[in-house]
Parts: structure tokens; C-alpha cells; sequence
């Protein structure tokens, strides 16, 4: 059974106002730290979603075994990468891991889990549970593939997990890296 993960990490940071991707925690690029540990604890492949800056934020996985999966539609937001990441899957993928690289807690015994529960429940959705609601990392399995590729505009697949997902403790998955901090 092939546990895939797709890495969004096509967007422009608007808010933060430089790419997000990049910005460093304990020396290490939040996209390469979200890569290594999707790699880490046994996805694979993993395939990492760019767009905006797509060169300057790939030379940041060089030596990843992960690949590049280039959205030329990024600005339609995140549903585009998802379709783009979904469609670059192998025909083996038995599953799908949707993560984003600037969850700040995002650890690689969270990731464990979700192969876990999936080896031992492979028909269920997974998400993460924070602050009372569900999110990403979340797993797909391939059933719900096409409901992926439906998804349009910038709300991601946050309504696919509302039918039935079961939550996957995630303490401090709200903590994401958005907006500047104080100089």
C-alpha cells in the first residue's frame, strides 16, 4: 500500500509579504522541514506543490528525494494545487496526505499516526483536529480522489472533511505562520 503526501506550497504569502516557504525555523526552511518529514515517517512519494517562485522555493529541496510538481493555475488558490498534486499521484497511491508547510507544530509522530489509523482503517478520511474543528494534515483515501479533483477556488478540501473524517489529535495545529511578527 502506497501512503502518497502532496505538499501545497504554490502560494504567493500575501499576507506575510514574502514567501513563507522560506522563512526558517531552527535553521531550516519550513518547506524543506514539512518535505523532510512528510519523508520521514514513510510517505511516499512525496510531490511538492509550487507555483509562485516556484525556482527559488524548489532550490530549497535539492536534496530531497521529493518531486516537484509545478501549478501554473496557483492564483485560482489552493483547490488548483491540490487538482495538481492529485493528478501527479501514481497509479499505486492507495492514499492521499494534504499538508502545508507553516504549521509550526506539525511534528513527525503526527504523521506516523495517520499511517497508522489508515493501515488499520484504509476507507476513512483522516484530518486534523485543533481548536474544534477539523484540518489539514489530512488523509484521503483513493475512493475520494475525484471529489479532489472537483475542488475549485481557494477554500481547499476543508468541506470534504465535514462528511464523516475522523479527527487525529493535532495540539497546536492553529499556529501557523501568516502574518509578520514585530521587528
Amino acid at each position: 500500500m502506497a501512503d502518497a503526501a502532496v505538499l501545497l506550497a504554490a502560494g504567493a504569502s500575501r499576507r506575510l509579504g514574502r514567501p513563507k516557504q522560506l522563512e526558517e525555523i531552527h535553521g531550516e526552511a519550513l518547506i524543506h522541514r514539512a518535505a523532510r518529514l512528510a519523508l520521514e515517517a514513510g510517505f511516499s512519494p512525496v510531490l511538492v506543490v509550487l507555483g509562485h517562485g516556484a525556482d527559488r522555493v524548489g532550490k530549497a529541496l535539492e536534496d530531497l528525494a521529493v518531486q516537484a510538481v509545478h501549478n501554473p493555475g496557483w492564483e485560482e488558490g489552493m483547490a488548483s494545487s491540490i487538482r495538481a498534486g492529485v493528478s501527479a499521484l501514481p497509479p499505486e497511491a492507495e492514499s492521499v496526505l494534504l499538508l502545508v508547510c507553516d504549521q509550526l507544530a506539525l511534528a513527525r509522530g503526527l504523521l506516523e499516526t495517520f499511517r497508522a489509523v489508515h493501515a488499520g482503517s484504509p476507507g476513512l478520511t483522516l484530518a486534523s483536529a485543533y481548536e474544534g474543528g477539523l484540518g489539514v494534515p489530512a488523509l484521503f483515501p483513493r475512493a475520494r480522489f475525484p471529489e479532489l479533483m472537483g475542488l475549485r477556488g481557494d477554500r481547499g478540501a476543508k468541506g470534504l472533511l465535514e462528511d464523516g473524517a475522523l479527527g487525529i489529535p493535532f495540539p497546536g495545529g492553529e499556529r501557523d505562520l501568516d502574518l509578520p511578527g514585530p521587528d
